[in-house]
C-alpha cells in the first residue's frame, strides 16, 4: 500500500526546494514532483529577508505543486545556521511498580521532562533524541519497552537553537499560505537520504556542504552522538575566486561549479580559462591551477572546522564507515580526496538515490539530499502519529499529530497569531 503524499521544504542559503513524495509499496521513496526557487533572503542558514523567502518559497512550492499535481498546504522544514548547539544530558524516572512493564508512555515522559531543561535566553530545544537507556542500572540498553525496573534512566542528545531564528521560518511559511508539520534539523534530514544503517552502526561522519553553512553529524553504533552547522559553505569559495580573479560573482560561480577543482596538484599548468571582459573590455585569462588554489585554500579551512568536530566528538578513533559528503559542495571535482589526504579518513560522496525509486537524474543529485530526508521524515512521522485505518492526506488535510515540547506547542499556537497580525499581509 501506497503512503500519504508528503512536502519537503530546503529553506536553503543558494536555493529554496520543495519535493513532493510517497512512500511505495517497496518501502521506497517516489518523487512526485520537485520545484525550486533561488534564495535571497536567507544568509548562512538563517532567514534575513521575510518578503525575498516567502517569495521564493511561494514559487518553490507553485512549480512543485504543478509538476507533481498535489494541492499542498503542509511541509516539512528543514533548519539550520550558526546558532544549532548540541549537548549531551541524561534523564531519570522513578516507576511506581516493579511489575508493570515499561511502556512507551514511559519514555515519553522521559522525552517531555528533557524539553523542560532550562537553555540560555532566547534558545530553545528542538530534538530530544534518546541513545540508550539504563534500567536499574543496567546499561546499554536500546529497546527497553517490555522489560521490569523501577529506575528508568536514558542519555540524551539535545539540540538547541534561537528561538527567533525558528520563529522567522514558522512565519516565512505561514505566510506563503502553508502550514509546517515538522521542524528538523538539515544534517538528521540529509543522514537519513544518504547514510546507511551499516555506516551509521560502523561509526561515519555526515558532512553536507550547502551554500552558506556546512552541516556535520557524527554517528556510532547506530545513534547520533554530535551535531554542529559550520557557518562556512560553498558561497564563500565563490567570493574567494571573485575577490581573488577579479571577475562578477555569476563568473565565479560558472568558473567553480565547470573548471573548480579542491585539490590544486590535480591540475595541469598550462590549462587557461578565457572569460569575457564586461562591456567590451579585453577577455581575462584564469589558469585552471590557479583557480584550484583558491578553493583547495577555503576549502581547507572548512574542513578544519569538521576535523575540530570531529575531535570534539571523542568519537575521532571509531569512525569506521570514515566520512561521507553531501550536499551541493559535494559535486566539486576532487572533494573525495582532499578530504582523505586532510583528516586520513574514507571519503565517499553521499547521493539520494540509495532510498528512491526512479526519478529523474536532478533528485538523485546530492545537493537535493536535506530535501529528500525531509521527505523521509515527513513520512516516518505520519506513520507513526496516525492509526492504519486512518487515511488522511497530510498534503491537503490538516494533521493533528501532538507535538511534544513546550517550545513547539507555542509556535504552533502562535503561527497563525503572527501571520494574522503583520499589517503587511
Amino acid at each position: 500500500m501506497e503512503s500519504e503524499i508528503v512536502v519537503g521544504l530546503d529553506i536553503g542559503t543558494t536555493k529554496i526546494a520543495a519535493l513532493v513524495g510517497r512512500r511505495t509499496e517497496h518501502g521506497k521513496i517516489e518523487i512526485l514532483g520537485m520545484g525550486k526557487a533561488e534564495s535571497l533572503g536567507v544568509a548562512r542558514g538563517v532567514v534575513l529577508n521575510i518578503d525575498e523567502t516567502v517569495k521564493a518559497i511561494k514559487m518553490a512550492i507553485e512549480d512543485a505543486s504543478n509538476k507533481s499535481g498535489v494541492d499542498i498546504k503542509v511541509v516539512n522544514v528543514g533548519i539550520a545556521g550558526q546558532h544549532i548547539k548540541s549537548l549531551q544530558h541524561r534523564g531519570m524516572k522513578t516507576r511506581r511498580s516493579i511489575d508493570e512493564e515499561i511502556s512507551q508512555k514511559d519514555i515519553d515522559e522521559l522525552i517531555e521532562d528533557m524539553y523542560r531543561l532550562v537553555m540560555s535566553p532566547g534558545e530553545e530545544i528542538i530534538h530530544v533524541i534518546p541513545q540508550e537507556y539504563i534500567v536499574d542500572n543496567e546499561i546499554g540498553i536500546k529497546h527497553p519497552i517490555g522489560m521490569s525496573g523501577t529506575r528508568l534512566e536514558a542519555n540524551f542528545h539535545i539540540i538547541t537553537g534561537q528561538v527567533a531564528a525558528a520563529r522567522n521560518i514558522y512565519k516565512c511559511v505561514n505566510k506563503a499560505g502553508l502550514e509546517v508539520a515538522d521542524l528538523t534539523l538539515e544534517p538528521l534530514a540529509s543522514a537519513d537520504a544518504v547514510l546507511s544503517d551499516e555506516e551509521k552502526e560502523a561509526g561515519v561522519v555526515l558532512v553536507d556542504i550547502g551554500g552558506g553553512t556546512t552541516d556535520v553529524a557524527i554517528f556510532h553504533d547506530g545513534i547520533i552522538r554530535h551535531t554542529a552547522v559550520i557557518p562556512f559553505g560553498g558561497n564563500i569559495i565563490t567570493e574567494d575566486i571573485k575577490e581573488g580573479c577579479s571577475i562578477i560573482k555569476t563568473q565565479a560561480e560558472l568558473l567553480k561549479v565547470k573548471f573548480g577543482s579542491a585539490l590544486a596538484s590535480e591540475n595541469q599548468e598550462n590549462e587557461i580559462v578565457s572569460i569575457p571582459g564586461l562591456r567590451g573590455r579585453p577577455h581575462k585569462e584564469i589558469s585552471v591551477k590557479n583557480l584550484a588554489h583558491i578553493i583547495q585554500a577555503r576549502m581547507e579551512e572548512i574542513l578544519e572546522h569538521v576535523y575540530y568536530e570531529i575531535r570534539n566528538s571523542g568519537f575521532e578513533k571509531k569512525l569506521i564507515a570514515g566520512i561521507v559528503v553531501t550536499g551541493g559542495g559535494a559535486q566539486l571535482k576532487h572533494i573525495t580526496q582532499l578530504f582523505e589526504y586532510v583528516t586520513g579518513m574514507d571519503t565517499r560522496v553521499g547521493y539520494p538515490n540509495e532510498h528512491l525509486a526512479s526519478s529523474s537524474e536532478e533528485v538523485t543529485s546530492p545537493m537535493y539530499a536535506t530535501g529528500v530526508g525531509l521527505v523521509m521524515r515527513g513520512i516516518t512521522s505520519v506513520q507513526k502519529s496516525r492509526p492504519a485505518e486512518e487515511k488522511v492526506n497530510v498534503v491537503t488535510g490538516h494533521s493533528d499529530t501532538k507535538k511534544r515540547g513546550g517550545w513547539f506547542d507555542q509556535i504552533f499556537s502562535k503561527g497563525k497569531q503572527w501571520f494574522e497580525e503583520d499589517p503587511g499581509n
